[in-house]
């Protein structure tokens, strides 16, 4: 009976720590799938926060883009800032070490003197050209919509105490086209004698100027007259053959995964399809 007794004794011990062990294991399992759980939720493509330097014209259309590829590849928690200015403004930025991981500038020259020029120990993409803007002249006093090229450049001349803004040509290509644009009718020399020409920092602050009627004509985007939805007597779009053609380039500056997908994105038709609607020309 004694040695009955001892076996069960030992029968219910080594059945305790079986089920001891059991539940410790399950609770190890729990918690390395908790882990794994966490490390799947923490890729970098959720949490690595890009920078992002665009020209100011792209203001209206790119947060458009950019929601659409957080939709499109489900990241509603990836976080991408961008900085707006002058294309010339941002190459300096860039060129000075600012940590920007993708560049979209107005021109494709910016963009390739960033590839030549670049650190050796810099990252190694190529330009692209995503898309082609449209020069407008703008104004919220006087109707322009019946204009051509000849009879806008008399209209400028004509009335001696209009303002006009371009964005300043060595910063911005959207003033230089501009600028381009008054010299091929021959009256950018007498319009900046008479100090009539308001040169603004960048395409954003010269549409501002126009569109509080500090100015009477602006040479803007028309991407920026389409976000307002300005009425048809207020712009005038310029022939395309009527000034440089201001095809908009980028490149990719880091090494950064998200910086290269969202790059395929804004190229892809469904990206392109964002800049149709806001007043861009397609990249043939």
């Amino acid at each position: 009976m004694q040695c009955f007794t001892s076996a069960l004794n030992v029968l219910l011990t080594f059945s305790s720590f079986t089920c001891l062990a059991l539940a410790l294991t399950a609770c190890t399992k729990e918690s390395n799938n908790t882990v794994d759980q966490a490390a799947i939720n923490d890729t970098p493509e959720h949490t690595q926060t890009i920078h992002i330097a665009a020209a100011a014209n792209l203001s209206d259309v790119l947060p458009n883009v950019i929601e659409g590829y957080k939709v499109y590849r489900n990241l509603p928690q990836q976080n991408i800032e961008v900085t707006y200015a002058s294309s010339g403004k941002l190459y300096a930025q860039i060129k000075a070490g600012a940590p920007y991981d993708l560049f979209l500038s107005a021109n494709q020259e910016f963009p390739e003197k960033w590839v030549k020029e670049r650190p050796t120990t810099a990252t190694a993409h190529k330009p692209f050209t995503y898309t082609q803007g449209q020069l407008s002249v703008y104004s919220v006093t006087k109707p322009v919509s019946k204009l051509t090229p000849a009879t806008l450049a008399e209209l400028l001349i004509s009335q001696k105490a209009s303002k006009i803004t371009i964005a300043n040509p060595e910063l911005a290509p959207y003033g230089e086209s501009a600028k381009s644009y008054l010299q091929t009718q021959n009256v950018y020399d007498t319009l900046n004698n008479q100090k009539r020409i308001i040169q603004a920092e960048n395409i954003g602050q010269a549409f501002q100027y126009a569109h509080t009627g500090s100015v009477d004509y602006g040479f803007v985007a028309q991407s920026q007259v389409i976000a307002i939805k300005a009425t048809p007597e207020q712009f005038y779009i310029l022939p395309a053959d009527a000034y440089p053609a201001i095809l908009q380039a980028g490149v990719v500056i880091s090494d950064a995964a998200v910086a290269t997908d969202f790059t395929s994105y804004l190229l892809s038709p469904t990206g392109q399809q964002y800049f149709a609607k806001a007043g861009y020309l397609e990249v043939r």
